[in-house]
């Protein structure tokens, strides 16, 4: 995959991981459309692309706001080539968690996913190509300790992404799915500067930024535009990944064990 004349949707583009993956594209000749529900921040990064960006703000769980970016991509640039599905929200801590919490984490990190394919895969099938990039997390193949919800979605997402790799990868639809573990983010950044948000948030955060290195978005911008020239299903920021998700394969018991101890020692 060559991204130079191609026109991509970004959503969580705002800031963070989003942004950087925008810019990345950008750089290499590709056209852009971001979305995130931040109005100021997307068109702040939109309008620091230049011609080759627009922005378009909303709730991109909302299958009508998806509707929108794929309008407002082929009106601006043409049809969509990729849809990089990278908006994600954390949620609650644990079982206490309402529903609303639970549903809004399912709505944004799989739901999403799942109402953009549902619009975009019937016309790239008539053109026989397209790709779907879904940012899912290091937690979707292994777990994460101190919030339910993102651990359930986030398996959820490689779920789905592995489902569309099976069923349309033959018929030239590519699919990567991104799988990191520590990114420097406002959220991250909120969970380790300030006592109060990381008293709210712990364990999580504290599982995060002790279980690998905290890499900037940038970077990880980086190795996703380098999965996607690959057309490498699983991209992993972090390698280490793979070998905790080989480990965790090989001896289930002994890897539950493994993390109810690194859980036992941060809440300590």
């Amino acid at each position: 995959m060559d991204v130079a004349g191609k026109v991509a949707i970004v959503t969580g583009a705002g800031s963070g991981i989003g942004a950087a993956v925008a810019g990345g594209l950008v750089v290499a000749g590709a056209r852009v459309v971001l979305a995130d529900l931040d109005a100021a921040a997307v068109h702040g990064v939109a309008e620091s692309l230049g011609a080759s960006a627009v922005s378009v703000a909303g709730d991109v769980s909302d299958a009508a706001v998806i509707q929108t970016l794929i309008d407002r991509s082929e009106a601006e640039f043409g049809p969509v080539d990729l849809y990089f599905a990278n908006a994600g929200i954390f949620g609650a801590r644990g079982l206490d968690g309402s529903d609303a919490e639970w549903a809004a984490a399912l709505d944004v990190n799989v739901m999403a996913h799942v109402r953009a394919a549902q619009l975009l895969v019937p016309g790239w099938l008539e053109r026989g190509a397209g790709y779907f990039v879904s940012t899912a997390s290091a937690a979707g193949l292994l777990t994460q300790i101190g919030s339910a919800p993102y651990a359930m979605t986030k398996h959820a997402a490689v779920g789905f992404a592995e489902w569309l790799s099976v069923t349309y990868g033959d018929k030239g639809i590519r699919v990567s799915c991104v799988c990191p573990m520590g990114v420097d983010t406002a959220l991250l950044r909120a969970g380790t500067e300030s006592s109060v948000a990381a008293a709210a948030a712990e364990p999580a955060i504290r599982a995060v930024v002790t279980a690998g290195k905290v890499l900037s978005a940038d970077e990880v911008a980086d190795e996703i535009l380098a999965g996607v020239a690959a057309e490498r299903f699983l991209i992993l920021p972090h390698p280490e990944v793979l070998d905790m998700y080989r480990f965790k394969g090989s001896d289930y018991d002994r890897w539950l064990s493994g993390m109810r101890r690194f859980q036992a020692s941060l809440e300590s």
